[in-house]
């Protein structure tokens, strides 16, 4: 990411309501990239780990209004359960500093935010980042209302990038696909390195060596998924790895039999739904 996109733009100060795991990835992720911590604010009702971003010289605060106060961009990283009552304080001030709101909450479409906030002409940006933006290999889906300007887009996407990549949506119903794909992803991936680690260790491998070759064998496919992209499909890889009569093929028709493709369809729809479900709950709160 470079700096000055935010710099350069009328959103100069960014503020996060909530100093969790994603929250203290996203600045520094913005620190990382040159942007001045004197311009980065944050609050939570969790001293602690207020006390870890003090160390990054930003401001902090338990008052999540006098952090509000101070925002060209506020960032809402708070659980979506808590997301009404957190919007509702700061309502007054969000309409009459109209910043870009920039919200994380899963299943909390952009109608529920602007009833929350009692003023249909605000600013906001929906997103749906992944937990390896920690690493700052993150990806990220964004959708923004018809109220974003060009350069409160810029500084969202410069946001995210300085975590991962970054996709827009082009309909506000496509950020529950990207939930249900890059959003639950990591955990998809996640079970199926633990089921090779346990089939390795009942055939006979020790827990350490099955644990080492399959995350390896993760980073590596990966790697090779990526880097191939343009010159070699996701298909070609598999069939590269797989000889006719082979040991791959063996393992991939058991796969095949049991409707791998199918179940995780099916695991992803489900998600896609219980995104779907909790916007409706949420509301009609």
């Amino acid at each position: 990411m470079n700096s000055n996109t935010v710099e350069n733009s009328s959103t100069k100060n960014i503020a996060f309501i909530g100093a969790g795991n994603m929250a203290n990835s996203l600045i520094r992720g913005l620190l990382n990239n040159g942007y001045d911590a004197n311009n980065i604010w944050a609050s939570n009702t969790n001293v602690t780990l207020l006390d870890h971003l003090k160390k990054l010289k930003i401001h902090t605060s338990t008052d999540n209004r006098l952090v509000a106060n101070a925002a060209d961009v506020l960032v809402l990283a708070v659980k979506p359960q808590i997301l009404k009552e957190v919007a509702t304080e700061m309502a007054d001030l969000i309409r009459e500093k109209k910043p870009l709101i920039i919200s994380l909450a899963v299943g909390i479409n952009l109608k529920t935010i602007h009833n929350y906030l009692q003023d249909a002409s605000i600013s906001i940006i929906r997103c749906m980042p992944n937990t390896p933006a920690l690493l700052g290999s993150g990806t990220t889906g964004l959708f923004p209302n018809r109220h974003c300007s060009s350069i409160q887009k810029d500084a969202a996407e410069a946001l995210f990038r300085s975590v991962g990549i970054v996709v827009w949506c082009k309909q506000e119903e496509e950020i529950d696909i990207v939930a249900a794909l890059s959003g639950s992803g990591p955990a998809y991936f996640f079970l199926l390195i633990e089921a090779l680690q346990n089939a390795g260790t009942e055939l006979g491998l020790s827990k350490e060596t099955a644990s080492l070759l399959s995350q390896k064998t993760a980073l590596g496919a990966a790697r090779m998924a990526i880097e191939s992209e343009g010159k070699e499909s996701i298909e070609q890889l598999r069939q590269n790895v797989t000889s006719r009569g082979g040991t791959t093929q063996a393992a991939l028709n058991v796969l095949e039999q049991a409707n791998f493709r199918e179940l995780i369809k099916k695991a992803m729809l489900a998600a896609k739904q219980r995104a779907e479900a909790l916007a409706e709950e949420f509301e009609n709160q």
